[in-house]
């Protein structure tokens, strides 16, 4: 039985994680539940799956989830128990699915830990590849790729000689907004960008997929997962999100991953591999399947996908830069405080005005996050 620990499990990818472990109970047994605040939530699935640890980073959230009677849960609170919980003794596999630059510390705790990683945090990988693939290697550890386009990439790579990749072709639904001009977005509401017309995600990862900055963000990520430059990274539109990605080889042959747009499935995989198990996810039915359609992205418009780019080029701290100013920017999207086309010039201004710092440590990492962040807050006004 596998022993995991789900950070961030009040989450989109959290909750999906826990209807995995529901539909295979004799697989896997939950040993720690870690979240932000959600205290409700969180006492419900603490009370359901009587994780040895649950922790509630934010203390005000602790301070009322203590106040619950649990018999056989430790409970913690705050921060660093919230980073602590990914080196747990006895988990073998840290589903990281927090979202953003929070996710950065836990994972670092959790190789060094020697945990195999499920990660969603693609963040992660964006701010500190380099040196995450690099502890990964030290540490003997596998970091299993849960983003549906990353898993795809995994599955169709397996066996293969990655000398032979000529091309990582990378899928995009091409969000809400997909055909539209900058014209149509000067007024996009909240509630239109968050009508995401495949998948089910949560706020913050709608509005990047919206802006194709979360496109971007898996750009990077796919660099230094799969060791590719970005040259050999092609984002291609597939509405139908059938075909989760393709990788073409050196002889011109292209291996697809296709499955229903679910993340159960890339979530189980990831937690299960290499072994395939039955899920509830529905199976394809290429009767049905009338159209699977292919176009170029709009990078001009959707600027997010071209500042990742930038950015994953110039190396260093720049991905942090960019990560972070898209951060502060959606968080203020979200909370009516700027239109969603700015969100491209909060990332924008902050990518001109911070310094490339190359090969960074945490540190530096931890430093510049902040920096860009202060920088964003103060052009947002």
């Amino acid at each position: 039985m596998n022993k995991i620990a789900i950070l961030g499990s009040t989450g989109s990818i959290g909750t999906q994680a826990l209807d995995v472990v529901r539909n295979l109970p004799d697989e896997f047994e939950v040993s720690v539940l870690a979240a932000n605040s959600n205290v409700e939530l969180f006492a419900r699935q603490v009370e359901e799956f009587q994780p040895e640890l649950a922790v509630l980073a934010d203390e005000s959230a602790y301070k009322v989830l203590r106040e619950k009677k649990f018999a056989r849960t430790e409970l913690a609170g705050g921060r660093q128990a919230f980073i602590d919980a990914a080196g747990f003794s006895g988990v073998e596999t840290v589903l990281t699915s927090m979202s953003g630059f929070a996710g950065l510390e836990p994972t670092i705790k959790a190789i060094r830990a020697g945990k195999n990683i499920a990660l969603a945090n693609k963040e992660t990988l964006v701010v500190a590849g380099e040196m995450i693939m690099a502890l990964a290697k030290e540490f003997g550890v596998q970091i299993l790729p849960v983003d549906s386009e990353h898993g795809a990439f995994f599955q169709c790579l397996r066996g293969e000689n990655p000398a032979e990749i000529s091309k990582l072709l990378l899928t995009a639904s091409g969000g809400p907004f997909r055909g539209k001009a900058r014209a149509d977005l000067e007024n996009a509401t909240v509630e239109k960008v968050l009508a995401h017309p495949t998948w089910n995600m949560g706020r913050k990862i709608t509005v990047d997929s919206a802006s194709l900055v979360n496109k971007g963000l898996e750009v990077i990520e796919a660099k230094w997962l799969y060791g590719v430059e970005f040259s050999q990274i092609q984002v291609v539109v597939h509405p139908q999100s059938i075909i989760h990605s393709m990788v073409e080889f050196a002889d011109g042959s292209v291996i697809a991953q296709l499955a229903a747009p679910d993340m159960r499935l890339p979530i189980q995989y990831a937690l299960t591999f290499p072994r395939r198990l039955n899920s509830p996810v529905k199976k394809l039915d290429f009767w049905a399947l009338k159209n699977l359609t292919f176009e170029a992205p709009d990078a001009e418009t959707f600027k997010g996908l071209k500042f990742a780019y930038e950015a994953g080029k110039l190396g260093g701290t720049m991905p942090c830069v960019f990560n972070a100013a898209n951060e502060v920017a959606v968080a203020a999207f979200l909370a009516g405080r700027i239109k969603f086309l700015q969100i491209y010039d909060v990332i924008e201004n902050a990518m001109a005005r911070r310094a490339v710092i190359k090969n960074p440590s945490l540190e530096t990492l931890l430093a510049e996050d902040a920096a860009a962040r202060a920088l964003s807050e103060k052009f947002i006004g």
